[in-house]
């Protein structure tokens, strides 16, 4: 009885120190639009503990914030097979070359299928600078991204 309460012990002390690696998952994305095409690296690392959940387009956090706006990781979700990203932007009026912008919001919700490589993002756009020159509304765009690593965890 002795040796199970020791081993019972033992695993439940363990059991914090496997909560806190972090996974990774880095994948080659291709964004192709009226015959231009972009490729970027995306990075995201999954919450654990105390840490949230991030997003990185070619070494560049999307959880960003300056004098002109406000960009936001809201959530990083495994709904396998997808994963499911969801960022919040806000912007500042602003003036640019004499035109004055209202403030303005975009919503993005992103579900990528890592097997199969397609990434569709979905953007609600309202007000500001994108408002006025794209028009208010919802976009809706696909990319493909795939794996470039195998997933893994970090120290």
């Amino acid at each position: 009885m002795n040796l199970f309460k020791i081993l019972i012990s033992l695993l439940l002390g363990l059991v914090p120190i496997f909560a806190w690696p972090i996974d990774v998952l880095e994948f080659n994305c291709k964004r192709t639009e009226n015959g231009y095409i972009e490729e970027y690296d995306m990075k995201i690392t999954l919450a654990a503990g105390t840490q949230k959940a991030k997003v990185y387009l070619d070494n560049r956090d999307l959880d960003q914030s300056d004098d002109y706006g406000k960009q936001v990781v809201k959530s990083v979700t495994l709904a396998r097979p997808n994963i499911v990203i969801a960022i919040e932007a806000s912007f500042e009026p602003e003036n640019l070359m004499g035109v004055v912008y209202p403030a303005g919001t975009v919503s993005t919700q992103i579900t990528l299928d890592p097997v199969t490589g397609k990434l569709k993002k979905v953007e609600k756009i309202q007000g500001g600078i994108l408002g006025e020159t794209m028009g208010n509304g919802t976009y809706i765009s696909e990319e493909s991204c795939l794996l470039s690593k195998m997933p893994y965890k970090t120290q």
